[in-house]
């Protein structure tokens, strides 16, 4: 092939499709350096985000009360609450003293007083006519002191 037959090339090629050759800076700017930062989240604000999504789907009502946990390093606390009113039916924890006067929670509570505590709750609650409830890990796994306090109410009487 001649060159004469190629160059019809350089018409067939729009305009805007032409290798742009750019003019150089005259005071180039320093290269960046790049940094890269990791979204750092504490354990708390995991288990903060993990409680907010089960609170969107677990909700207290008169008939069917929420049963919501809460630990500590050095205590538990439970609590039966009334979303709608805004309002605590019941309550019990590793301070108030039958726990605590059976148990020493000095180092923190374990399985035996997570046991205690959901055998507390589970009769204060019965004591109120409060059967059902819908229990609320709050954020925590269902495991150990969470799960033996859920199998312990289950035990004296409350449905969830």
């Amino acid at each position: 092939m001649s060159a004469a037959s190629l160059s019809f090339l350089h018409v067939a090629i729009a305009p805007s499709q032409r290798l742009r050759v750019a003019a150089p800076r005259l005071n180039p700017s320093p290269p960046q350096a790049l940094v890269v930062e990791a979204k750092t989240r504490t354990r708390g604000e995991n288990r903060d985000a993990r409680h907010s999504r089960i609170r969107k789907k677990v909700e207290g009502t008169p008939e069917r009360p929420r049963l919501c946990v809460f630990r500590s390093n050095k205590h538990l606390y439970v609590q039966v609450i009334d979303d709608t009113k805004m309002h605590t039916l019941a309550s019990a924890s590793t301070m108030q003293k039958p726990v605590s006067e059976e148990f020493d929670c000095s180092s923190g509570p374990n399985l035996e007083v997570a046991k205690k505590v959901g055998e507390a709750i589970a009769k204060s609650c019965l004591e109120k006519g409060i059967t059902k409830v819908a229990y609320d890990r709050g954020g925590y796994p269902y495991h150990g002191r969470v799960k033996a306090l859920a199998d312990a109410a289950r035990e004296h009487g409350l449905q969830f």
